[in-house]
């Protein structure tokens, strides 16, 4: 090789790794850029609502490429605790956050989260495509709307079919008026000796929330005077009293491990709550498939249990994005409707209400077309009016509830006792 073709060689060579070189360099460049145009949302949430949104996340990338979730999940009571922690201290770390009916009064007047009725939120607009009783649910005292509801829970009365059989008991005995309801009970302990409730407060918890009118509240009245001495708390106590005076209950604690067994061994006939319990039974009692059936609660009650509501933190960094990520969430039927096949969320959304799986039958409540029965008992729950103090409320009239029942005290002097007591927890 002379000399010159040596040099050219080398030449050329040089120039082809220059150019890998740069190419490499630009390819990096590009790299960087896009990851650093990337940006995360984070939404605080609990189980189940964490699989939900987990479940989504691969249609929400279709639309944002550019934004990733992060869900930062923790247990029901320790989310919600952690939630108004960080919002009292005014250092949320979140950009979206569920929240849970039973806890919706606190945050909705803690002052840390977004107004939704502003631009360009413009919440209101919204409303129509609701179940009605939701909205009303997430305003606060001063007229803001302060979340978006994503799934409800229509009360429902869950009872074992081969149980009432065998006791001579119908499904209108039971749910003809709550008198009936316990006579009910008896007629099934007797011949049975299946316990009609797993706990008497149950229909406490019905009854001093049912029927309530428009923008009343279960604990206090518009003027925010505390109203649990009123006559539907007498009426409350006196039948959950009956129940336990009747030895028709079990006496166990809602969630407990025995709660649960209690299910598991057919030692309870009837159960009320919210739609989503269908779900709870079949994990609890799997060999039960086809035993249980559902109806609407008794005496034509139409109440609701739980429902979850999206808000955001004031101190969210990214506003805009979390608002969109709250309308993909409540707003898009088929997230709607894959989060109630797969978790039995309830579409707060009308729209999602609208689907032939609403007509198939539900194998483990015996075939049952219930889930057109769900969508009627939503659209007949009143909007009634929540506060902060709902759940110190519902505390203090649960213990009064148990010197009831447990030590025999008075019925009104219980309740006036438990007036006078969240009347002082609510003074300065």
């Amino acid at each position: 090789m002379t000399v010159m073709r040596f040099k050219k060689a080398v030449e050329g060579d040089g120039m082809k790794r220059i150019a890998r070189t740069l190419l490499a360099i630009i390819v990096t460049s590009f790299a960087i850029a896009a990851h650093a145009e990337t940006s995360t949302l984070t939404v605080g949430a609990f189980p189940f609502i964490d699989q939900i949104i987990k479940a989504a996340i691969p249609g929400w990338k279709k639309l944002h490429p550019d934004v990733d979730i992060k869900i930062l999940s923790r247990e029901y009571i320790d989310h919600h605790e952690a939630m108004m922690a960080q919002l009292a201290a005014d250092s949320v770390q979140i950009d979206v956050m569920a929240v849970e009916l039973d806890y919706l009064g606190q945050f909705t007047e803690s002052g840390g989260l977004e107004d939704l009725t502003k631009v360009p939120y413009s919440g209101p607009l919204y409303r129509k495509k609701f179940v009605d009783y939701t909205f009303p649910l997430a305003m606060n005292s001063r007229g803001q709307l302060i979340a978006i509801p994503t799934d409800v829970g229509p009360g429902t009365l869950f009872y074992r079919k081969d149980i009432l059989e065998k006791a001579g008991v119908t499904e209108a005995d039971l749910t003809e008026s709550w008198e009936s309801f316990i006579e009910s009970g008896k007629k099934i302990k007797a011949a049975t000796g299946t316990f009609l409730l797993a706990n008497a407060s149950n229909i406490k918890d019905i009854v001093i929330r049912s029927n309530l009118g428009d923008g009343e509240g279960i604990y206090f009245d518009k003027a925010k005077n505390v109203i649990v001495d009123r006559p539907r708390f007498v009426k409350a106590f006196t039948l959950a009293k009956a129940v336990r005076d009747g030895k028709l209950d079990l006496k166990l604690t809602v969630w407990s491990k025995e709660w649960t067994e209690g299910f598991k061994r057919g030692m309870v006939a009837t159960q009320m709550m919210g739609a989503w319990m269908g779900r709870n039974l079949a994990n609890y009692a799997p060999a039960s498939k086809g035993l249980w059936r559902a109806t609407d609660l008794p005496n034509d009650a139409y109440s609701f249990w739980g429902g979850t509501f999206y808000a955001i933190p004031k101190k969210s960094k990214n506003k805009e994005m979390a608002w969109e990520f709250i309308k993909f969430m409540t707003m898009n039927k088929s997230n709607q409707l894959e989060a109630f096949k797969t978790q039995d969320a309830f579409p707060a959304l009308l729209e999602a209400q609208i689907d032939p799986f609403f007509d198939q039958p539900v194998e483990f409540l015996g075939g049952a077309k219930v889930r057109v029965m769900w969508r009627n008992a939503a659209r007949k729950i009143p909007a009634i009016d929540i506060s902060k103090h709902d759940p110190m409320a519902a505390a203090i009239i649960n213990t009064e509830l148990d010197k009831v029942l447990d030590q025999g005290k008075d019925i009104k002097t219980a309740l006036a006792d438990a007036k006078a007591l969240i009347e002082a927890r609510m003074r300065p």
